[in-house]
């Protein structure tokens, strides 16, 4: 249910064509197409510009996201600054294997702090396409999301009132905790997946050991090295789930990481402070659908999609494609067609993204279950991509990402 506000029975004093709520990369690219095609648009955010652009959270992007960003104007700083990776490495068994994507299908991912890609954002939609966005807003509620008028309302940062906002559209970026995916909670169906385990998230300050990414299928447990610059490097450790991040000190954590990645021929990992250590339990869940009257979803609002495929960011970007190309249409020329079908279109690749990220658990988890069946079938995945021609090419282009073509 949403709210009707105080001043439902008059006009907000505010109103724009669309309210997005939320400027992380799918709210802000939104706004950035709105803009680009000269519709009028009010980002609303509960934290400040500083720590928006701070927050460290993905740094994969698939080559068609890329290009999406391009066609909009939004990847100037991404294609100077990024590495291209060509490759990546399993490592099992005690030995390397490394996969090359790039020599299968000319594809590549592209290395690209979000946090470096959301400063882009914020830039762009503010600075220079003359965007509204207020940050540090409070208490964000929506209103009368089936009627014609609905209505966004916040408390004022600087004066503690309530101001309401008229809109056509509502754009619910918010993230998983966030206010729209709350407004549709016992009207949505929602779909969710746990995996039982959980990652240790770290960031630490030193170089890679590798110029890929490396994924370390081990019994005890998965770990992973994700290059981010030449001074820092994202390393994963499979953990319990809840696990407490202060149980792994320094120490511990450097001894599985060498210990999870070790392979003959391999050199040692350069250890480093860690500047970063979080547990991510894994799960996934995904919101049918992704439109309720006037509030259509996009990113983290509408599904989550654990960090064992490096999918979540990228999925929020082709929301915001979308999304934002189908407010285009309806408010310049009438066409509800893209509307019409944003969630069933999106939707059909969502879930296509999650049944690989399934997939791709069962190959790095497996072997660490104390199953023997599971530890055997994850093992026979695992040579499989590396003696079936097919299996490694359709392999490679899941892992690279598609277009979306739904």
């Amino acid at each position: 249910m949403t709210e009707t506000p105080a001043s439902s029975n008059s006009r907000p004093p505010q109103r724009f064509p669309v309210v997005v709520v939320g400027a992380g990369p799918a709210g802000l690219t939104v706004g950035c197409v709105l803009r680009a095609a000269g519709v009028d648009c009010l980002v609303l955010e509960t934290g400040t510009r500083e720590s928006v652009e701070q927050r460290p959270r993905a740094g994969v992007i698939e080559e068609p996201v890329v290009r999406g960003l391009e066609r909009r104007g939004l990847a100037g700083n991404l294609l100077e600054r990024a590495r291209r990776d060509t490759a990546c490495e399993f490592r099992f068994d005690g030995e390397r294997h490394p996969f090359g994507y790039h020599e299968l299908t000319g594809g590549h991912h592209w290395v690209y702090p979000q946090q470096f890609l959301v400063t882009d954002l914020v830039r762009e939609y503010a600075d220079v396409r003359g965007g509204a966005v207020r940050f540090g807003v409070r208490d964000v509620r929506v209103h009368d999301l089936d009627g014609d008028r609905p209505s966004v309302s916040y408390l004022c940062p600087e004066s503690g009132h309530r101001k309401v906002v008229g809109c056509d559209f509502v754009a619910g970026c918010d993230g998983a905790r966030g206010v729209t995916r709350m407004a549709v909670a016992g009207r949505a169906r929602v779909a969710r997946h746990d995996y039982g385990i959980g990652w240790l998230a770290l960031l630490a300050q030193a170089p890679p050991s590798a110029d890929r990414v490396l994924f370390g299928c081990h019994p005890d447990g998965f770990a992973g090295q994700m290059p981010r610059s030449p001074e820092v490097t994202r390393y994963y450790l499979q953990c319990p789930p809840g696990d407490d991040p202060e149980s792994w000190p320094h120490e511990r954590v450097w001894a599985e990481l060498h210990r999870r990645l070790a392979a003959a021929g391999a050199e040692p990992l350069t250890e480093g402070a860690l500047i970063e250590k979080r547990v991510l339990d894994m799960h996934d869940y995904v919101t049918e659908p992704m439109a309720f009257g006037r509030l259509y979803l996009a990113g983290d609002a509408a599904h989550l999609v654990a960090p064992i495929a490096a999918k979540g960011l990228n999925l929020a970007l082709h929301d915001a494609f979308a999304l934002g190309d189908a407010f285009v249409e309806r408010l310049l020329r009438g066409d509800e067609a893209g509307l019409a079908g944003y969630s069933e279109s999106r939707l059909r690749q969502v879930w296509d993204y999650q049944e690989f990220s399934q997939w791709l658990s069962e190959l790095y988890h497996g072997g660490a279950t104390g199953d023997p069946f599971r530890a055997g079938t994850a093992l026979a995945r695992l040579r499989r991509l590396f003696s079936s021609p097919a299996t490694a090419a359709a392999f490679a282009e899941r892992y690279l990402g598609t277009a979306a073509r739904y």
